[in-house]
C-alpha cells in the first residue's frame, strides 16, 4: 500500500475526487463537488510533475479555496430558478389565503384559522366567525382585512 501511495499519488487523489463527486450525490449540499474538482486537479497535475507529499497538499489547499470561492461566486451570479419560490416560506403561502378569525381581532391582538391550525392575527376590529383575507405577515402575525362578518353570512340567501 505504501509504494503505491508514495510511487502513484496520482491514483489517490483521482480517487478521493472520485469518493467525493459520489458522497456529493448522497449528501447534496453543493459543497463536496468543488473538493473533489480541487482534488482531481491536484491527481492530474500529479500525473505530469513529480511533487512532493507537500506540494500536493499545497495545491489541493490552494485548489480547493479557487474552487469554492469560484463556486460560490457562480451560484451567486447564476441564480437557480425555482418552480415553486413559496415552497418554503409557509407564512408568504398565506397571503391571498381566506381565514376565519376564531379569537375577536383588533389592531393589536386575536387569532385566525389557517387550515387546520391557528395562527396569531391583527387587523381592524372583527368578530368571532368573520372570514377575513390575509394581507401580508409581520412576524409571524397574519394582517387581516375583513371580507364578511357573521351576520352577512347569517343574511346570504342561497339561490
Amino acid at each position: 500500500m505504501d509504494d503505491i501511495a508514495l510511487n502513484n499519488p496520482e491514483y489517490l487523489w483521482l480517487g478521493l475526487a472520485a469518493l467525493l463527486a459520489l458522497a456529493e450525490l448522497f449528501v447534496p449540499g453543493v459543497f463536496l463537488i468543488w473538493v473533489a474538482a480541487a482534488a482531481a486537479l491536484t491527481g492530474v497535475l500529479s500525473l505530469f510533475i513529480d511533487m512532493t507529499v507537500a506540494g500536493q497538499l499545497t495545491v489541493f489547499g490552494l485548489a480547493t479555496i479557487a474552487a469554492v470561492l469560484g463556486g460560490r461566486r457562480w451560484y451567486l451570479t447564476h441564480k437557480v430558478e425555482s418552480e415553486n419560490p413559496l415552497l418554503n416560506n409557509r407564512a408568504a403561502q398565506l397571503v391571498g389565503r381566506t381565514v376565519t378569525v376564531v379569537e375577536a381581532v383588533s389592531a393589536t391582538s386575536g387569532r385566525a384559522k389557517v387550515a387546520d391550525g391557528v395562527w396569531p392575527a391583527r387587523g381592524p376590529d372583527m368578530e368571532e366567525g368573520t372570514v377575513a383575507k390575509v394581507i401580508s405577515v409581520e412576524g409571524g402575525v397574519l394582517v387581516l382585512e375583513a371580507r364578511e362578518s357573521p351576520v352577512q353570512l347569517e343574511n346570504k340567501t342561497i339561490s
